[in-house]
């Protein structure tokens, strides 16, 4: 009945079930999409800082259909969470969120350009589920914006990690499919290699490491070895 009729009345009921999202959650998404115009935007807002999973997918995909304004900042910067079901939104989010625009202006905060890396590592392997980085028309510049703005930053291991995974992927060969300028792959891949190669992000990522950090041991066992990162080199002094 409540993804069926119109009343404002029952967005605070609603939302309460839609907490309840592994079970009711695309019904509540659908019931405050109907409700957009009457406070359902920003209800799904609301929901979406607060479920996971499949219950995620739900109104994060609401939130795309009803291109809000309000939540546009929320999703270049929240939409998602690291868990694998992101693959089925992340270049959704990419597109309803004017990623391009957003991370192609000058000086975009840190929370943005960490987001955006977030974003481009999911879709790198989203094949299948999502839209992929190929079948991104922007792909080539946000890459490039991603690429500038993190060099820019403190490093960190999320940042690390970040970066060395779309290093592996612009070796990939499924990464000559994007539509790139003359000679832009390569120049992208050598600004994170060169990031990846930095003494204060080698310095982060070998602490990581004697942390045991898991995404750092991850990291050098299945992507340090082809890429050659001088972090986890043994003979670098």
């Amino acid at each position: 009945m409540l993804t069926t009729v119109w009343d404002d009345d029952d967005i605070e009921l609603i939302k309460t079930i839609g907490l309840l999202s592994n079970h009711f959650g695309p019904l509540a998404a659908r019931a405050l999409e109907r409700r957009s115009w009457c406070g359902g935007s920003e209800a799904l807002l609301w929901l979406a800082e607060r479920v996971t999973g499949w219950g995620r997918v739900y109104v994060v995909e609401s939130l795309c259909t009803i291109g809000s304004t309000a939540a546009r900042p929320w999703m270049l910067r929240r939409a998602c969470d690291g868990d694998y079901l992101n693959r089925y939104f992340a270049g959704t989010v990419a597109t309803a969120a004017h990623l391009h625009e957003a991370i192609t202006a000058a000086n975009p905060d840190s929370e943005l350009v960490d987001h955006t890396g977030l974003l481009l590592t999911i879709m790198a392997d989203s094949g299948g589920t999502g839209i992929t980085l190929e079948h991104y028309p922007p792909a080539s510049a946000v890459l490039e914006a991603h690429c500038e703005h993190a060099g820019r930053l403190e490093p960190s291991v999320e940042r690390f990690v970040i970066a060395a995974q779309l290093a592996e992927h612009l070796h990939h060969p499924a990464a000559q499919r994007i539509a790139w300028p003359e000679g832009g792959r390569e120049r992208v891949l050598s600004g994170y290699l060169s990031l990846l190669d930095r003494d204060d992000w080698c310095t982060v990522a070998r602490a990581g490491l004697a942390a045991g950090d898991h995404r750092v041991t991850w990291l050098v066992e299945a992507l340090a070895p082809s890429l050659g990162l001088r972090a986890f080199t043994v003979n670098d002094e």
